[in-house]
């Protein structure tokens, strides 16, 4: 018999797009955030993709400082492969996104693949208390605001994380951000294997109907072939049935905090490491393999935890 298909599992430990409010789970230190992204790799993620906060009020915080603060750690207690954001958060510049990836070197960082309507404002329909006062703004200001991705911005991310030997997550909320990755792969800016990130049910991208990861699957296999691996990632209750729907069509998959607090209808996520063994019973009770890290840097061709600069 063939042996089983192996899966990378990515973890996105914290994110910008949580308040510290909504959840009392969500990692914001910097001890919190390793301890977090320690136990996902114990619990089967190959990856993990980790953003940085403020420690006194859990603030994104994109400065490098704050991300060496943990990802040092990480490395030395874990073989995972750390995958930095360059996505930050939409408040921020390109080049204030792109400090940390270009001056820490990871192996893997995050690259969202065009400008996009980000709308977290209906949060503020289930959340009604919040412990500091940027929260509540934070999230009402995406009614009026545009994920700027221009594609003089992936040009310059992509430019000088490549002069680093960081590979890339292309994140792709949308048919036309395939189609941008198409069009930097032909200038020869990006290079195989694309780590196709595809992201479903973002209010301002495409949706979490099972047609729309189907019809994502179908354009990336036209446009890229075989020169590409795909994962996906459900946003909120989406999460863990867009990983199914995916992992049965031959996909990857990420979970994680950043991208939905729930572990069930109803039930907060304790940690990172819950949601990870769930998506892996999942996957393993469909006769899947969970991929290791070393299988991960095999696939993706990354340069190896030797060569990045923390």
């Amino acid at each position: 018999m063939p042996s089983p298909r192996k899966v990378i599992v990515t973890c996105a430990v914290t994110g910008s797009i949580h308040t510290p409010s909504m959840s009392p789970h969500l990692p914001v230190t910097a001890q919190q955030i390793a301890d977090a992204a320690v136990q996902a790799a114990e619990a089967g993620a190959a990856i993990v993709h980790l953003h940085a906060r403020n420690p006194e009020d859990g603030r994104p915080d994109q400065s490098p400082d704050a991300f060496r603060a943990f990802v040092g750690d990480v490395k030395a207690r874990s073989d995972v492969v750390v995958n930095l954001t360059t996505g930050g958060a939409p408040t921020m510049s390109v080049k204030e996104r792109m400090q940390p990836a270009l001056q820490l070197r990871p192996e893997v960082a995050s690259l969202n693949m065009g400008s996009m309507n980000f709308g977290l404002f209906p949060m503020l329909q289930r959340y009604k208390e919040f412990q500091h006062a940027w929260e509540r703004q934070y999230l009402e200001g995406t009614r009026d605001l545009v994920f700027k991705n221009t594609f003089a911005d992936i040009e310059y991310v992509l430019t000088r994380g490549t002069d680093n030997g960081t590979r890339f997550e292309f994140e792709c909320y949308d048919t036309a951000h395939l189609y941008n990755l198409a069009h930097f792969l032909d200038r020869k800016l990006a290079t195989p294997p694309l780590f196709v990130q595809t992201v479903f049910g973002i209010l301002g991208g495409i949706g979490s109907h099972p047609d729309d990861v189907a019809h994502m699957k179908r354009t990336a296999d036209r446009l890229f072939g075989t020169d590409y691996v795909w994962s996906v990632l459900g946003a909120g209750r989406s999460q863990m049935n867009i990983a199914a729907t995916a992992a049965a069509q031959g996909g990857n998959v990420r979970v994680g905090l950043e991208d939905s607090l729930w572990d069930g209808p109803g039930v907060l996520a304790r940690s990172n490491a819950d949601q990870v063994r769930r998506v892996r019973g999942v996957l393993e009770g469909m006769g899947l393999e969970i991929a290791t890290p070393a299988d991960a840097r095999q696939l993706l061709k990354l340069k190896g935890s030797a060569q990045v600069g923390f």
